[in-house]
């Protein structure tokens, strides 16, 4: 069967590629390995997606936030603090002159009303349950071999894309090679309800072992974010909910009042993790199989979807004229993107590596950073922009 493009993996990055190019003349298809019963079920699931005022706009322009602001949280304050330390800073919406910094959702949520845009996306066929068994690229042509159902089936296409996760099979039979960072630390992910009302306020709270993060939900809930060391997070997901949310109330404190638990704990090891190239002949990998970020800035799958935005658009560009497949295009499209791909993930690096740990010196240094921070409104402003996702591309 003959394709212009197609795209392995049917979660965000995938997903949102497609329904991008939905009205373009190229002919699309996605191939995903699980099940939608099994998607809407997973652990992942559960976790709280911070999504940058940039990305917000994104989304409006593919016409999906119309159906899910609902069920978002807006973000109009990020309130950031050390905790043991002085220093804190303030970001506001209002002071950047914006509706929102942000909002949170759960990837569940998400997932759900994308996955059910691509069902109705006339120039898109899904192929799942399916798996990618083999993959051929020569000169002039994708050759895809997949295991879909009890059938096998050859697909070929003038480009292919990888937007199969973290585990990308794409990426593997392409032989790109990793960079892993192993952090030595674990998220832990929760939902905790608050005596107080959150008043739509992000909080990010630095600690010894790793930041911790509250994010806003509906009224006066909150989604739980918490960064330990490996080893504290084993001893906090065997221990009781009791322990566990006392514990938690500790690290953060009461500004929010007395916490309690909304839902079930879950863990996930963190790693920086990005590949040596985003691009091999007729191949592109976008998203989490690009890219892995430690959650500490909330930058991943922003960072992601701007792979998708501006993939998309050169896609359209190079369609009208030429092969979407040409390794110029590629060189291009990979050029395209790499600033913004080394800056944030420098940023969200150093943010973890500056503020896990408990060197004196270092320690006196970010706080007067934060104090400092806090009263200039140029410095504040630029941190701003890079939260909202608008610190390295102007369009999006």
């Amino acid at each position: 069967m003959d394709y212009d493009l197609l795209i392995v993996g049917g979660g965000l990055a995938g997903n949102c590629l497609a329904l991008a190019l939905q009205h373009s003349d190229l002919k699309i298809a996605i191939i995903e390995a699980q099940e939608r019963q099994t998607l809407q079920t997973a652990a992942l699931g559960d976790r709280a997606l911070a999504l940058a005022a940039g990305t917000v706009e994104a989304l409006k322009i593919l016409n999906l936030w119309q159906g899910i602001e609902h069920a978002a949280t807006a973000i109009e304050q990020i309130h950031i603090s050390d905790r043991g330390h002085f220093g804190k800073t303030r970001l506001s919406a209002q002071k950047e002159k914006v509706d929102a910094l942000g909002y949170v959702i759960t990837a569940r949520d998400l997932e759900t009303h994308i996955a059910n845009q691509v069902d109705v996306a006339q120039n898109v066929t899904l192929y799942c349950p399916a798996r990618v068994m083999g993959l051929m690229i020569d000169e002039n042509a994708v050759f895809l071999n997949l295991k879909h159902g009890n059938e096998t089936l050859n697909l070929t296409a003038k480009l292919v894309v990888g937007a199969d996760g973290g585990q990308s099979s794409v990426r593997q039979l392409l032989n790109i090679q990793q960079h892993v960072s192993d952090y030595a630390q674990t998220a832990l992910v929760t939902t905790v309800s608050t005596t107080r009302p959150h008043r739509n306020v992000a909080y990010e709270r630095f600690t010894s072992s790793g930041p911790l993060a509250l994010l806003p939900m509906g009224t006066q809930d909150c989604a739980v974010v918490w960064t330990r060391t490996s080893n504290e997070a084993e001893s906090l997901m065997l221990g009781s909910e009791v322990d566990f949310i006392e514990q938690l109330q500790d690290c953060f404190g009461y500004r929010l009042g007395i916490l309690s638990l909304r839902a079930r704990r879950r863990a996930f090891p963190l790693s920086l993790i990005h590949t040596e190239t985003m691009i091999s002949q007729r191949a592109v990998i976008i998203g989490n199989a690009a890219h892995q970020l430690h959650p500490v800035a909330g930058q991943g799958f922003n960072l992601g979807l701007r792979d998708v935005i501006v993939l998309a658009e050169m896609l359209r560009q190079q369609n009208e004229t030429s092969d979407i497949g040409a390794w110029e295009f590629l060189q291009r499209y990979a050029q395209a993107r790499q600033r913004d791909q080394s800056r944030t993930i420098k940023f969200t690096d150093t943010v973890v590596r500056l503020f896990s740990n408990e060197w004196l010196a270092l320690a006196a240094l970010r706080n007067a950073g934060l104090a400092l921070l806090d009263v200039l409104p140029f410095a504040k402003s630029l941190l701003a922009r890079q939260a909202m996702g608008l610190a390295n591309d102007r369009r999006v």
